[in-house]
């Protein structure tokens, strides 16, 4: 395995530009976990559906984000490389959606749907959720895992995760989905979730990307282009590298709240992971997790 490397995280949700005229909550939900001695480092970003079917996607996005730290376990067994990219691929998947439907069932145990809210449904909805009951909890996933040998990225729905390797070169460790256009996307509510989550396994042969930057859709419909979207990772791959991540912990929810404003009126949240190639101070005690309200406007932390 390769030395293990130090990793700066930040996050920053803030509510769409229409969802709060419109009087509406934030649906987006993000989370890291970290843990002492170098242990993976989890970051997890879900963007609830909000339609009329959706009603309690808010929820659903926090329980989703809640669930990413089951690789935790599985991560720190001594299966190799091989074996965690098996893991990854074949079972990681389902034990998310599993999970996530326990805990959907659950919630819905303590708190069964209201008049009010079957009230607010037409015929189709209402014979689609007694179908299907998680589709009112209805939400996306994104999860970035990094290890001292490997990086994991996986996706479900909608979102974009975008790489910056030290040369400044931009990739998508994921793919676009063609399948997801206009307001369609794949989801966890979904029948058979775990054969519509993409997984893709980096081994570590060399240096890591210097950013990793994933974000809700939001982020990435409210600029024109491709390229522009892109231009972001790149703006802040040279303010890390200028040594100014201060200045990106200060300017990065004004820059969502821009971003919505002027784009795509969404409800927007960021995950950032950076290389840490200073020493710095040492860390504080170590804490398990880090978890994040969506109306927190950012929070930074440094990770092994």
């Amino acid at each position: 395995m390769t030395a293990p490397t130090r990793w700066r995280t930040l996050t920053a949700s803030v509510c769409g530009a229409a969802h709060r005229r419109r009087g509406l909550p934030n649906q987006d939900a993000v989370r890291v976990t970290r843990c002492p001695d170098h242990a993976p480092l989890i970051l997890a970003l879900a963007d609830g559906h909000g339609s009329a079917h959706c009603f309690r996607s808010r929820c659903g996005a926090r329980l989703a984000v809640g669930v990413a730290h089951l690789a935790r376990s599985q991560l720190h067994e001594p299966v190799g490389l091989s074996g965690v990219r098996r893991w990854a691929e074949e079972q990681l998947p389902r034990e998310l959606v599993r999970e996530w439907r326990r805990r959907v069932e659950r919630h819905l145990a303590r708190e069964p749907f209201t008049t009010d809210e079957l009230d607010a449904l037409d015929t189709a909805g209402r014979r689609t959720l007694a179908a299907n009951p998680f589709v009112a909890y209805g939400t996306t996933l994104l999860m970035v895992i990094v290890a001292p040998a490997f990086i994991l990225y996986l996706q479900l729905g909608d979102g974009d995760i975008l790489t910056v390797a030290a040369s400044g070169a931009i990739e998508r460790p994921i793919a676009q989905d063609p399948r997801l256009i206009a307001n369609e996307t794949t989801s966890l509510c979904s029948p058979q979730a775990w054969d519509e989550m993409r997984v893709t396994f980096q081994a570590l042969a060399g240096a890591p990307p210097g950013l990793i930057l994933a974000a809700t859709d939001g982020y990435a419909n409210s600029f024109r282009d491709e390229a522009g979207f892109r231009q972001v990772a790149h703006d802040l791959w040279e303010m890390i590298r200028g040594g100014d991540w201060a200045g990106i912990e200060r300017g990065l929810p004004d820059w969502l709240h821009e971003a919505t404003e002027q784009g795509s009126g969404d409800d927007i949240t960021v995950g950032l992971l950076a290389e840490r190639t200073d020493a710095g101070p040492p860390d504080a005690a170590p804490r398990l997790e880090r978890d994040t309200d969506p109306h927190e406007r950012t929070a930074p932390t440094d990770a092994a």
